[in-house]
């Protein structure tokens, strides 16, 4: 008798655990770091709208996020920077980039006894991160900041040493605004520095100006930000010195019409308010989702981020994505199917 019991026991508990992981809907992603802190509030927040849906993001950097969506290992993929064409042959079958936020990159450094202020032209980051510009006190650098204590100290160059879409926002910022960087080393998620250290993901780069005195390096802003970094201004394309914030991104895609592929540069662009290193991030998709349970669970989050989870970015430095460009990700999204069948019949 007690061993029938302990048999029944055994097959309700089977199925009892059986029915909470069908229950359980688990979506994998990865990729970008400059996205990170907005990904996780979102994350949070929708499975208390969804419990039955756990998302799990892991902040690896956009090359190895737009590896693992080739490679099919992750339900999503993320990246700062548009796949190029070599990544995009790679693909399998049709994958979109969704817009889903717009951030700033900045330039964070570590100058003892300058808290704040410090104003960079175009020419200043180019010398610098051409390894030009060596000391804090080169006359490049105090002309644009006179009254500043800028020390006779060496510069110590932060760059990311792994794949990352922040690179190329910031490589293809040097490269439009320096023609010597563009021909001497190029823009993309993985460049050749000609000097620096290198960090991995935007925490490493962090840890690498907060640890070096006399350290210059790029990050995101919310990464900035939370760890009570120096951030410089810089001067616009319209010659204006502008430190980052949400009204400067804002200003750089403003007005702008996403093209067919939803892909849109941003940086250096023309405005008296534009923030010049600015860029949109993008979560990868593919257009047929091999599983339609995770696939509408997927589509369900994306339509939540891109309407209600804006409203979240601002006080993690994120802008929302402008109203005028967001019926071009709704139209994108409403592509995506399930054994051939819309996922988002509902909206």
């Amino acid at each position: 008798m007690t061993t029938l019991r302990n048999a029944l026991l055994a097959v309700l508990t089977c199925a009892a655990t059986t029915v909470g992981s069908a229950q359980t809907i688990s979506l994998q992603g990865a990729g970008a770091t400059f996205p990170y802190p907005l990904y996780s509030k979102w994350m949070a927040e929708y499975q208390k709208i969804d419990p039955k849906v756990q998302i799990n993001y892991q902040s690896i950097g956009s090359g190895g996020g737009i590896k693992q969506i080739l490679e099919r290992t992750v339900d999503f993929g993320a990246t700062d920077a548009e796949m190029t064409a070599q990544e995009r042959a790679k693909a399998t079958a049709t994958l979109h980039h969704l817009p889903m936020t717009l951030g700033a990159v900045v330039i964070t450094y570590n100058v003892p006894g300058l808290a704040s202020g410090l104003k960079l032209t175009q020419e200043a980051v180019a010398g610098i991160f051409l390894g030009q510009i060596t000391t804090w006190n080169d006359p490049k650098l105090t002309a644009q900041n006179p009254g500043a204590k800028l020390p006779a100290a060496p510069i110590t160059v932060a760059y990311r040493s792994d794949g990352s879409g922040t690179t190329a926002v910031f490589t293809e910022y040097l490269a439009k605004i320096s023609p010597e960087w563009k021909t001497s080393v190029g823009a993309g998620k993985s460049v050749k520095f000609p000097i620096g250290l290198g960090g991995k993901g935007n925490e490493g780069v962090t840890g690498v100006v907060k640890s070096s005195p006399g350290a210059i390096g790029y990050v995101e802003l919310a990464y900035a930000k939370q760890n009570q970094m120096a951030i410089a201004s810089i001067r616009n394309q319209a010659g204006k010195f502008v430190a980052p914030s949400l009204e400067g991104v804002t200003a750089a895609a403003q007005g702008q019409k996403l093209p067919e592929n939803l892909c849109l540069s941003l940086v250096d662009g023309p405005g008296v308010k534009t923030y010049p290193i600015a860029a949109f991030s993008y979560i990868l998709v593919y257009q047929e989702q091999q599983d339609a349970t995770k696939g509408k669970a997927l589509v369900d989050f994306l339509w939540w981020a891109i309407h209600d989870g804006q409203k979240l970015g601002a006080a993690l430095d994120y802008a929302p994505l402008p109203k005028d460009q967001v019926p071009a990700i709704e139209a994108r999204l409403k592509l995506l199917t399930a054994n051939g069948k819309p996922l988002l019949t509902k909206k």
